[in-house]
């Protein structure tokens, strides 16, 4: 069954909405575990290739019917003997954008020694340029691209998962080191039913910084 299917079956109100650790911890590392141990994944997220979709035809490939969109990528190197990334499409180009933000498990700062959350990956934005690099004309589109941080993952052959979103159209805001990734002028608010009660959750950012 896909988010798409579970989304059918759900009260209005209800949302997909995982934090930046679930999605590291549970999805991605569901992934990675499967596609090592037990040759392939299935689940609620599909696989897709960057190089083959433009961003607008995301939405459609997704198994989620809202406004952001997720999915697991392969990452395509650019070079066979280096650690760049190919990030080209038909149309244009995914470019990186600001530091990449550390995710940390709280669940796993009481095991340990220092008593500090545990960093479980890490998160890369970027944003979609029209043309070819470095003339190209920027867009509205960006990812979040999430990779586990682990020394002994093979360091040519990863995955990662993709959040893709529309910044005109974004149901949620996102922080990025204290700073706004995208535009819209106030804060965004994203409630969702737990316990019976709303949980709204609330991320500050401006995407004038990224322009």
């Amino acid at each position: 069954m896909g988010l798409r299917d579970i989304e059918m079956t759900l009260p209005p109100g209800f949302r997909f909405y995982p934090s930046d650790e679930e999605l590291v911890c549970h999805y991605l590392h569901g992934k990675v575990a499967n596609q090592r141990f037990t040759g392939g994944a299935t689940g609620t997220m599909i696989e897709v290739d960057l190089h083959v979709h433009e961003p607008w035809e995301l939405p459609d490939v997704a198994k989620l019917s809202t406004n952001e969109w997720y999915f697991f990528s392969f990452r395509d190197r650019k070079y066979a003997t280096g650690l760049r990334t190919n990030r080209a499409t038909r149309s244009g180009y995914w470019k990186a954008t600001g530091k990449d933000r550390v995710i940390r498990s709280p669940r796993s700062s009481s095991s340990s020694s220092s008593g500090r959350a545990t960093i479980v990956g890490m998160r890369k934005t970027l944003v979609f340029y029209r043309g070819r690099a470095p003339n190209g004309s920027k867009t509205c589109w960006v990812m979040h691209e999430f990779r586990i941080e682990n020394p002994h993952s093979p360091p040519k052959e990863d995955w990662v998962l993709c959040r893709v979103f529309d910044q005109k159209k974004a149901d949620t805001e996102y922080a990025v080191d204290g700073k706004q990734e995208l535009g819209g002028g106030g804060v965004a608010q994203k409630a969702a039913a737990v316990s019976g009660s709303n949980y709204v959750q609330e991320e500050h950012y401006n995407y004038n910084s990224l322009m």
